[in-house]
């Protein structure tokens, strides 16, 4: 296990120099979580294996020019989701699979309390939610933009947690509809946000 920063500069000052075994602990170490993130993008084990393989391909071929400063997982991160993101491209005709895409990602956040929205992501989302009444926008934004537990807002707005959740329920399904509506926009702001669920 890589256990502090200064273990995985040195791994990444190896990896820099052309050390195989540097790559092979950086891989075990990173391989994993990520593997399940773009799994849950594209759906097929083989694909999602492919570009975990075409990813850590990558990360060797530029080596020599990986920073040591900032994070490297979220670069790692940041490379697969432009993979995912080109894979997509390439499958854009294939209308079922954004679709599916789309409708996974919305059921997920329905039923993801916890869920909350990046600053990076938010400019699609703000436009499906701005047709939303008034008190459901509120709502929403509060739950997923604002991060506030269903009970915080109960609390806030005097309204039961069942209202609150019946809201975020019929508000994810306008965010459904605008999306499937916008399918090019829509896998932009998808690969993004799943990109950040990183465990």
């Amino acid at each position: 296990m890589i256990s502090d920063n200064e273990n995985l500069k040195l791994l990444l000052q190896q990896l820099q120099q052309g050390s195989e075994h540097a790559f092979t602990i950086l891989y075990d170490q990173f391989s994993k979580p990520i593997y399940r993130n773009i799994l849950r993008l594209v759906k097929d084990e083989e694909i999602a294996q492919e570009l975990l393989q075409d990813l850590f391909l990558k990360i060797w071929e530029i080596r020599s020019n990986i920073k040591l400063e900032g994070s490297f997982q979220s670069f790692l991160y940041k490379v697969a989701g432009n993979m995912v993101f080109m894979y997509f491209r390439k499958t854009a005709k294939d209308n079922r699979l954004i679709e599916k895409l789309i409708i996974s990602y919305v059921d997920y956040d329905t039923k993801n309390e916890d869920s909350i929205i990046s600053d990076e992501n938010i400019d699609l989302l703000q436009i499906a939610i701005g047709t939303l009444p008034a008190q459901r926008k509120h709502i929403y934004t509060l739950c997923k933009l604002e991060g506030k537990s269903y009970e915080e807002v109960s609390n806030q707005l005097g309204i039961s947690t069942s209202t609150i959740s019946d809201h975020i329920v019929k508000a994810n399904k306008t965010v459904k509809q605008y999306f499937l509506l916008n399918k090019n926009s829509a896998v932009l702001f998808l690969i993004g946000q799943l990109m950040l669920h990183k465990k």
